[in-house]
């Protein structure tokens, strides 16, 4: 590489902290070497290993090598910290590796974001044992990565994560834990500063017998402290949905880890193996032991407990996982091939529906501000915006209606103004009009920079009998409005909601009202059954 290109380039530095894995620590170090982005910098943290890790790393001249007292992993990396010189900090275990072009990827999202904090990507499994990989990490909507970090470490692995310096001005990592330190980081740094997620391949984590965490009750309670030590910032109802939500996926999420560790080795069934399963989850205990004599134990559960008791059970929540046997359904009112309403339960006391609509514009009316536009009426202008709005606008389709003040096709329609609203409110229309990108792409084109899209359309829903049914031309899942708000907001911050349930959905196709169906049903959320689709998309300022 060119010297002058380099020097301009900002310098990486990887620490890698290193105790007793002397026989991996080549592999890291070459994999940094071998990097598409060649400005960096090694500092290999001994952290008073017995092995020969003073020597592996002398091999390697350009490594800046640093020995102390054996104090943890955490006080290692602060110590990497301390003795680098880089612009951005990558953290990489001794037994793990990076890809080629891991590095740049990462400088590349920094350097055009320059307010974030931190960027992390996906990595794979390298499973030393079966000498199998697996690709992992998770795609993450939204730009609240805050909560979502609350309701579980989506980034899974270290190495993958670039630092901003100044963020260590602010934070270490927490020298007094013994595991999930990199996950207190993340969520310390998410609480006060921008960060983000992509999906480029990072680095390799290795999986081995020595991992620290192989040990899933120890894990587990790590996790679990790390968000009680989140629970004193919590702000807002979201916030502290999501903490209660990570709390379950925590619990769900290691059981399960020991369950399916349970089967590969073929174990003995051990009381202290129960009982964690039992309090975690207890789903995994039952399943574990009708794994020890499935036929019988399930022959014996079906002779014994009649199938009404379990439904009565069941209808009380005593007995969440209750499915009824073939031909033990009881259908019911809702044995009808016809719905209770056409009129998507106007007629019985208001739509299930509009409810999601109302929750989601509730949760966003702070960004219902200054001259807002919105498609029909200004209903939820007024409702929502109330003070905040400075100038309300109406775009209609049809030039008879007095109250509009634009008349346009959405989807076509040049003479509407750049750049000149805070705020659009388009709440189940974008499934009425067939050219959906030209349509958001003139919702980006009229949003002053900085200004919000409020969007609201249909995924399971009944289709129009009346006056929209020769329009109704589309159904959205939350992945398909995330792909159309990339393409059509470019640059932008895109925020995903989905609202419904099995139940919210199947009387909403049924044509329920709302006073019909318990608040408690409407509010649970099941990302497998989208009722409607809720979306925030902020225009990018320039």
């Amino acid at each position: 590489m060119d010297t002058s290109l380099r020097s301009s380039q900002p310098l990486v530095s990887v620490v890698i902290p290193c105790y007793n894995q002397a026989h991996f620590l080549a592999t890291a170090i070459e994999s940094v070497l071998a990097q598409t982005y060649a400005h960096t910098e090694i500092v290999v943290v001994d952290d008073g290993s017995k092995d020969d890790t003073r020597a592996q790393a002398a091999a390697y001249p350009n490594v800046r090598y640093h020995y102390q007292e054996n104090q943890g992993l955490p006080s290692a990396r602060n110590a990497g910290i301390r003795l680098s010189k880089g612009e951005f900090l990558v953290f990489l275990d001794a037994d793990d590796w990076l890809y080629p072009a891991g590095i740049e990827a990462n400088v590349t999202q920094l350097l055009q974001n320059p307010a974030l904090a931190f960027v992390s990507g996906m990595f794979d499994a390298f499973y030393s044992n079966e000498n199998r990989t697996e690709a992992k990490g998770m795609t993450v909507t939204g730009a609240n990565h805050y909560c979502h970090l609350l309701q579980g470490n989506y980034i899974g692995m270290v190495a993958t994560v670039m630092f901003r310096r100044q963020v260590f001005e602010e934070f270490l990592f927490d020298a007094s834990l013994k595991n999930c330190e990199d996950y207190d980081l993340y969520l310390r740094v998410a609480r006060r500063h921008p960060v983000a997620h992509h999906d480029a391949k990072i680095a390799v984590y290795r999986f081995h017998d020595s991992n620290m965490s192989a040990n899933i009750p120890v894990m587990l309670q790590g996790a679990l402290n790390t968000l009680e030590r989140q629970k004193p910032s919590l702000k807002t109802a979201d916030e502290q949905k999501a903490f209660q939500q990570g709390k379950s996926i925590w619990r769900k999420y290691y059981s399960q880890e020991l369950y399916q560790a349970l089967l590969k080795q073929k174990a003995p069934i051990q009381a202290k193996t129960i009982a964690f399963l039992l309090k975690n989850n207890p789903t995994y205990a039952l399943k574990y032991s009708l794994k020890l004599d499935k036929a019988m134990v399930k022959k014996k559960v079906k002779k014994l407990i009649p199938v009404s008791w379990l439904r009565y059970l069941h209808r009380n929540n005593w007995y969440r996982n209750f499915l009824p046997p073939v031909g033990e359904v009881s259908f019911g009112d809702f044995g009808s091939t016809k719905p209770f309403s056409k009129e998507f339960g106007y007629d019985r006391g208001g739509p299930i529906d509009r409810y999601y609509i109302e929750s989601f514009l509730t949760g966003q009316a702070d960004s219902i501000r200054g001259r807002v536009l919105e498609i029909g009426d200004n209903e939820y202008t007024l409702q929502y915006g109330q003070t905040k709005v400075t100038q309300s606008d109406i775009l209609h389709v049809d030039a008879s209606n007095s109250k509009a003040t634009f008349i346009a096709d959405i989807s076509d329609a040049p003479h509407l103004p750049d750049n000149v609203f805070d705020c659009l409110l388009l709440t189940q229309t974008l499934h009425l009009i067939y050219e959906v990108k030209n349509a958001l792409r003139t919702c980006h084109r009229i949003l002053k920079p900085g200004g919000s899209l409020l969007l609201t359309v249909p995924g399971i829903t009944p289709i129009d009998h009346g006056e929209w049914k020769e329009t109704w031309y589309w159904a959205f899942t939350d992945k398909a409005m995330y792909k159309l708000l990339q393409e059509t907001f470019p640059g932008g911050q895109i925020e995903i909601t989905t609202y419904g349930n099995v139940f919210s959905a199947s009387k909403f196709l049924y044509g329920l009202g709302l006073p019909e169906v318990p608040k408690e049903k409407l509010d649970y959320h099941d990302p497998h059954y989208q009722v409607i689709v809720a979306v925030k998309a902020t225009k990018a300022v320039a």
